[in-house]
Parts: C-alpha cells; sequence; structure tokens
C-alpha cells in the first residue's frame, strides 16, 4: 500500500501585484461588484505609497517551503506532506491549490488560515471557497478528505514569538517602563458581536497571553483597517486608542498587530503611515514590532499545529529522516508547476 500523503493548504488574503491589479482585486474583495472610481483610486494610490507587490505573496511562499521541509524532516506521523498556497482574493487561487492537491493523489489536506483568529465572516470565506473546489469532480482521482483549522490563536509557538518581539521592541523605547502597547487586528462589521462571533474573544486572549509573557502591564487593544460599508465596524479604532492615551499623558505606543503574520497594505499605510503620522503629531514615540512573516519560529508553530492534527502516532525516531536526507519539497520549482499531469 502506497504511504498517506496529507497535504497542507495555507491560505491568504491574497494582494495585487502589479497597481493594474487593484481594480480587479477590489472588485473581487466585493464578491465582482465594482467600486467606484473613487474607492478604487484611494486604494491604488495607498499601494502606490507602499509598494507593489507587497511581501504578502513571497513570505507565504516561503513560509510553505519551510513547512514542508520541517514535516517531511520530522514528520508527526507516517504520511508524506506537501504544502500548498491558495490566496482568497488573488493568484494564486484556493481552487488551484485544491486542483494541485487533488492531482498529487492526496488523501486528506490540512487547511490553515494564516490569520490566526476564526470569524464567520472572514475564516468562512475561505472554507466555503475550498468545498467549493473539493466538490468539483475530480475523474475517479482519490478522494480528499478535509481538515478545516478555524483558529490557531493559543498555539504556543505564535504566542511565544510575538511576545519576544514585543519585548525587543519595548527595550528599544527611551523609557520602556513608560510604554503602553496597543495590540491590533483587522476590524470587522460590529453586528458580529450579536451574532455570537468568537472572534473579538480570540483577539483579548490573544493579546492576553502575549502581554503575559512578555511582561507588559499597560497595553490596551484596537481594531484598524475599517471599511467604508454604510454599518458600524468594531472599534475603537488605533487612530482614536492613540489620541486617548495622548489625552492622559502617555508618550511611548508599542503597536504589535497581533491579528496579522504577514506585511501587506493593512501594516505598512495603517500602521506605518496612518498611525505613526498620527502619533508624531501629537508628540507621541510610536514603535510596531515586526510582522512574523516568514519566520522560522512560526514555521515550528505551524509544524506543531499540524502534528496536534494528526491522528495517527508519529514515527519512532529511528525511522525519522535525517537533516542530510532530501525530502520530497513540493516547492522546488516555484508555485503552478505541479499543475494536472504533474503527480
Amino acid at each position: 500500500m502506497p504511504p498517506r500523503h496529507t497535504a497542507i493548504l495555507l491560505m491568504a488574503y491574497g494582494s495585487p501585484n502589479r497597481l493594474e491589479d487593484v481594480e480587479p482585486y477590489f472588485t473581487d474583495i466585493r464578491g465582482g461588484r465594482t467600486p467606484s472610481r473613487e474607492a478604487i483610486e484611494e486604494l491604488r494610490s495607498r499601494y502606490a505609497r507602499v509598494g507593489v507587490p507587497t511581501p504578502l505573496l513571497a513570505v507565504s511562499m516561503d513560509l510553505g517551503r519551510q513547512l514542508e521541509r520541517l514535516l517531511n524532516l520530522d514528520p508527526p506521523d507516517d504520511a508524506i506532506y506537501t504544502v500548498h498556497l491558495g490566496m482568497k482574493h488573488w493568484t494564486p487561487r484556493i481552487a488551484a491549490a485544491i486542483d494541485e492537491i487533488v492531482d498529487s493523489g492526496a488523501d486528506r489536506v490540512i487547511a490553515i488560515v494564516l490569520a490566526p483568529h476564526f470569524s464567520k465572516i472572514s475564516t468562512g470565506g475561505y472554507r466555503r471557497q475550498i468545498e467549493a473546489a473539493l466538490a468539483v469532480p475530480s475523474d475517479g482521482s482519490t478522494p480528499v478528505s478535509l481538515d478545516f483549522v478555524e483558529s490557531w490563536h493559543e498555539l504556543d509557538g505564535f504566542v511565544q514569538a510575538v511576545a519576544e518581539d514585543v519585548r525587543m521592541v519595548r527595550a528599544d523605547f527611551r523609557n520602556p517602563e513608560e510604554v503602553v502597547a496597543v495590540f491590533t487586528a483587522h476590524s470587522l462589521p460590529a453586528r458580529i458581536l450579536n451574532e455570537g462571533d468568537p472572534y473579538q474573544e480570540q483577539l483579548l486572549r490573544t493579546s492576553e497571553l502575549v502581554a503575559e509573557r512578555a511582561g507588559i502591564e499597560q497595553w490596551r487593544f484596537s481594531y484598524q483597517s475599517q471599511s467604508h460599508t454604510g454599518e458600524p465596524w468594531l472599534g475603537p479604532d488605533l487612530v482614536e486608542t492613540i489620541e486617548e492615551l495622548a489625552a492622559q499623558g502617555h508618550r511611548a505606543v508599542l503597536v504589535a498587530s497581533v491579528g496579522f503574520i504577514a506585511d501587506h497594505l493593512e501594516i505598512f499605510y495603517d500602521i506605518d503611515i496612518e498611525a505613526k503620522e498620527r502619533a508624531d503629531a501629537l508628540g507621541i514615540e510610536l514603535r510596531r514590532t515586526r510582522m512574523l512573516n516568514a519566520d522560522p519560529r512560526l514555521a515550528h508553530a505551524l509544524h506543531a499545529l499540524v502534528a496536534q492534527r494528526s491522528p495517527h502516532p508519529a514515527l519512532p525516531e529511528r525511522l525519522k529522516r535525517s537533516p542530510g536526507t532530501k525530502a520530497p519539497l513540493a516547492w522546488a520549482d516555484g508555485p503552478g508547476k505541479r499543475g494536472r499531469g504533474t503527480k
């Protein structure tokens, strides 16, 4: 019997590769409805200011390569592991990644959104795309079972890495003992709270765990990156929190965006430009932690997450591949090299 094959599907939101991509990208986010010309130009101007492409795709690919190598050098069980990448609103698409997975002969896929916290609005959209792609007839291919990771907001390696970075940045302030940490995440429509969505509760739990490990006593939580949809969104907004802290006499603010793991527009513009400009105007020293991106600590944390989902015991130590053994890296040729006919 051939060895079992578990595919890991990493997923991120997506980001345009060129300024010319901004309009179709924005239209995709809106479910095919073309945004107003003013909204498109505003988004395009922001991307022009931070630069395109953002690092999101490159760091996601790098993280996938690291994770695949770790899983095959130190497998949680006796399966072969491949790692695939799909974007929710741009290329490479989630549906294309599912095609790769089916064509590779995998019998199981563990799907991980590269955002630690669950919301039906955001996380649910990823799951719907996977299920739609898996529902497409596959010419007699092996059925693929889906294990969808809904959240990993308390994952030990993730929390530890963020806490280490918070401690490091806090030490760079002129007066570290006066620093107030502000943990942030993407805002969502406020109606999710009435619907029992766990998003805010999970974000506060992550913030609490990070603050505890980093030894931070003064901290706040704020949202960022609200969209203008005509309905209330979760707050307070980061800029509002900075203004409130300034009014209370605070002059040192550390921002740690626990709701994101990679550099992209919401980090480069909403924090590094918009929030920083307001902080400077108010006489506040503002610094932020670096994003984990493809940090090896995150790759190891995701390896542990996959191991938690393994239904079978790990291989005996003597059967694990040694560091000198070449693992079957599915990323060797880059994305898009494992389409149909390349099993």
